[in-house]
């Protein structure tokens, strides 16, 4: 009975160190956000984003090295992107003042538009290389400059766009007392507890899987990316506490660009061969699945819809619902 409950008990405790480390990243992402003038979704998408996404890298890079585990680097990175478009109907549930998609900055459809070339690219390479269509130099994919590339591009567009941007200045004054060198210590000190739980979830994974007989796919991407998802889901709920609706929607699309990033990296790091021809081809299911619930989201964004299903739900929720509720039950299926 200890075996069976002492891997849920460090999968439990690796949930709550990441959880307590989320709200702290977004306390100072605001703080630099206000210090440095920066938009609330620039650093949403490039700061919060990247730090919320420390989970993914090291618990990747920790999968395909040490753990040789490739299945839980790519589930967990996939996987991710799925959780992180979800949390997007908490989002709305959660504003009931104002229909969340009426009040947001135009400026995530440009973000949104690259996590579909992104994630669809990576979906449409990992079928391309389960098929025996895929090339490597040394043991790296020729398919990962490309990922690279588009990433780069996406940064660079995003960037581009915020500078060409005029913001309405902001109403909100900047923090007494503290100085940006000390917020951007304490931001990093959060990102370093994210650091040590995400290195030690791949372990904890291959343990469940054992002791449960459970697959890698699986569990990777549905036990392994909603752990690694916890630093988005706790930054979400405290940038809306501060109002940052912006900042919380610039963090969940630009972890998704910066989660297929992942992938490169994990792809460089794992010497046996290129990563995506040695997993499960039932990836790509969620790889598809969050290129539909993107679409569904730059849908939104352009048609604004205000109407709810009995005053509680609105229909794009519904719709991000099902295609994740669908996506989950086709990779249970697979991989239980």
């Amino acid at each position: 009975m200890t075996a069976l409950l002492l891997p849920w008990l460090k999968f439990v405790l690796c949930v709550a160190a990441i959880g307590f480390a989320g709200p702290m990243l977004t306390r100072y992402g605001d703080v630099i956000a206000q210090l440095t003038g920066l938009s609330r979704s620039w650093i949403g998408l490039v700061l919060l984003a990247t730090a919320t996404s420390l989970p993914e890298l090291f618990t990747g890079l920790s999968a395909v090295t040490v753990a040789d585990a490739p299945d839980i680097a790519v589930g967990d990175v996939l996987g991710s992107c799925v959780f992180n478009l979800v949390m997007l109907v908490l989002l709305d549930e959660l504003s009931r003042d104002e229909p969340m998609y009426r009040r947001v900055d135009q400026g995530h459809i440009l973000t949104a538009g690259f996590g579909v070339i992104l994630i669809g690219t990576a979906g449409a390479l990992l079928l391309l290389s389960q098929n025996g269509l895929h090339a490597s130099f040394l043991h790296i994919s020729v398919y990962t400059p490309i990922i690279l590339l588009i990433y780069f591009v996406a940064m660079r567009a995003a960037f581009v766009y915020e500078r060409s941007t005029p913001r309405p200045p902001s109403n909100i004054a900047p923090p007494r007392g503290i100085l940006l060198s000390a917020a951007l210590v304490r931001y990093g000190a959060a990102a370093a507890v994210v650091v040590v739980a995400g290195t030690w979830l791949p372990f904890i994974g291959n343990e469940i899987a054992d002791i449960m007989g459970w697959r890698q796919s699986f569990v990777g991407t549905l036990l392994i990316a909603s752990a690694t998802s916890v630093p988005e889901l706790v930054v979400t709920l405290s940038a809306l506490r501060l109002g940052a609706v912006d900042m919380a929607i610039g963090n969940l699309l630009g972890s998704n660009l910066f989660d297929i990033l992942v992938l490169a990296i994990d792809d460089i790091a794992y010497t046996k061969g290129p990563l995506l021809a040695a997993v499960s081809p039932a990836h790509a299911i969620t790889a598809f699945a969050a290129v539909v619930m993107t679409g569904i989201f730059i849908v939104a964004m352009l048609y604004k819809p205000a109407t709810r299903l009995r005053g509680t739900i609105g229909w794009v929720s519904i719709a991000l619902l099902l295609v994740y509720l669908f996506s989950a039950y086709a990779i249970y299926l697979y991989g239980h």
